[in-house]
């Protein structure tokens, strides 16, 4: 018994002694699960915040510690260092709040010390960076239980909102995130296994996914009033990301492809005809029918909605569907010149910059129905944005080449809108998604607008899950920004940056049986470029 005693008090003395660092009559906890990753222009310290203890951050100075900030809540993003074509190296301290350097031992300073190299200026790494942190939005920030896409960061309508065609674009962007390293293989399955779940059990119409679901009861989230069944054009978004999963785990994990296979042939899309042959229809309601009567026509985001619908092996659609809807409306064709830049498809100025975007994730641009060479249509769009931008015939302060970009997203006058060029609603307001993920049709364009967003505006625009929904210098200091994220816009930051570096999502898609159906249905074949 004594012998026991004896042995407990050793341990209990042990375990005190880690909560110990003398520092005269100081005691206190080593901070836990410690990480710093340095950047060009930044350095993202994580540990485990659990408990909300607080941290003083210090970065060495010449000789000195200068004070950086006081920090309870991991991540912290410093951006002290000074961008350079140069490694440069810079040593911080994390001391517990209520400690003084000044009157530290040497040996208790440096065992706060973390030395981190910071890289020099590369777009390589500018591009994987931006890649890596927007993909957060779909890994560290996806809905628990259900692994969807969060409609937003910022939402107030209450519950917990998942949004379908996110989920679409979120699946693209965790494939690259898994073949790219930023997350594991496991934690990636684990996702898919969560949203292929979720979509096997959740409300269909004849097919279909709703826009919205609350994933605190499982169920449709109206999206408007009589929007509170299937949602098409989600629907497209969603199996456009689908086809790609089911790809890339097709040798993998073959009852996956199954599983998939059997969700993306279970949408009724000639159903959305109404019987017809002069449209697709978006939205359909087990409560209101039909009432919204919105036809899916003109150029714009919805162009894979067609081309999946046409592709289906249970459900298709007749081409003239196609020819009679989508491409017969006042804004499909165009031909006009801007800025000495002819486009073919749309309305005045192309639109919002989503048009080039939603579609051709997994859809290959370089393709053509013998009219249109698509990928040149939507490179001559972003074009325009840039040459809109450089022009500014508003006058709005900011904008040119190193500032474009004009899509839907928050906007800190109006809220959710689109603000592109050609409106009124084109305030000033500048979406980082706009620029970033045109990159596959215009790099150097596009490039340039990054670089500025990160290295020239950096904390101002550039937080915990990558670049901010927009950014307004025109207004003033405290409202120039809104920082919300949201999963249509993050999305395609991350899925076309893969698409420019790899192809991967393209390739992925051009494997899959229904991309040979929707050129052959459509009578569409590759460009040369």
């Amino acid at each position: 018994m004594r012998k026991n005693l004896f042995v407990f008090f050793i341990c209990l003395c042990a375990i005190s002694s880690c909560g110990r660092k003398s520092s005269g009559d100081a005691i206190y906890s080593p901070i836990r699960a410690f990480s710093a990753e340095a950047y060009p222009s930044h350095v993202e310290f994580r540990w485990d915040s659990s408990q909300g203890a607080v941290y003083d951050f210090y970065i060495k100075d010449g000789k000195k510690l200068k004070f950086l900030s006081s920090q309870s809540t991991s991540p912290y993003l410093d951006w002290t260092p000074v961008p350079s074509d140069l490694n440069k190296e810079y040593t911080y301290y994390v001391i517990p709040q209520g400690l003084n350097p000044k009157t530290l031992d040497k040996d208790i300073l440096d065992s706060f010390a973390h030395t981190v190299m910071v890289p020099a200026k590369s777009d390589d790494l500018l591009l994987d960076m931006t890649q890596k942190y927007t993909s957060r939005y779909f890994s560290d920030f996806a809905e628990e239980y259900s692994g969807c896409a969060r409609e937003r960061s910022n939402s107030t309508l209450g519950g917990d909102i998942i949004t379908t065609g996110g989920t679409g674009f979120g699946i693209m962007a965790l494939i690259a995130a898994r073949e790219r390293g930023y997350i594991s293989a496991e934690q990636a399955n684990s996702l898919f296994d969560r949203i292929v779940s979720f979509l096997e059990t959740s409300e269909r119409f004849h097919g279909a996914w709703a826009h919205w679901y609350d994933a605190t009861n499982r169920k449709v989230r109206p999206f408007s009033k009589y929007d509170d069944g299937a949602d098409l054009v989600e629907t497209a978004f969603l199996v456009e990301g689908l086809i790609c999963l089911k790809q890339y785990l097709k040798f993998e994990q073959p009852d996956m492809y199954v599983r998939i296979d059997r969700l993306i042939r279970g949408v009724q899309w000639s159903w959305f005809t109404r019987g017809r042959e002069d449209a697709l229809y978006w939205h359909w309601s087990k409560n209101y029918g039909w009432k919204m009567n919105h036809r899916i026509k003109g150029f714009d985001e919805c162009f894979i909605t067609y081309f999946l619908a046409a592709a289906s092996l249970d459900y298709p659609i007749s081409w003239r569907v196609y020819e009679n809807s989508y491409k017969n409306s006042d804004y499909y064709y165009n031909g006009k010149s801007y800025y000495g830049i002819e486009l073919p498809l749309g309305m005045e100025y192309g639109g919002p910059l989503f048009f080039t975007h939603y579609s051709w994730m997994g859809l290959d641009p370089k393709i053509t129905d013998g009219e249109t060479d698509f990928f040149e249509r939507n490179r001559a769009h972003a074009l325009i944005h840039y040459n809109y931008a450089i022009e500014n015939p508003k006058g709005h302060k900011g904008l040119g080449a190193d500032l474009w970009g004009f899509t839907s997203s928050d906007d800190a006058l109006v809220g959710y809108t689109s603000h592109h060029p050609g409106t009124d609603a084109e305030n000033g307001t500048v979406s980082p998604t706009a620029a970033i993920a045109s990159i596959v049709y215009t790099p150097e364009e596009s490039l340039q607008c990054l670089r500025h967003l990160y290295y020239d505006l950096g904390e101002k625009v550039f937080g915990p899950m990558g670049f901010y929904d927009s950014y307004n210098p025109s207004l003033v200091e405290g409202q120039q920004v809104v920082k919300s994220y949201l999963a249509i816009d993050q999305g395609p930051i991350a899925v076309m940056i893969e698409n420019y570096r790899s192809g991967l999502l393209w390739e992925l898609f051009t494997s899959s049986p229904e991309f040979i159906r929707g050129m052959d249905a459509l009578g569409m074949y590759y460009t040369t470029n």
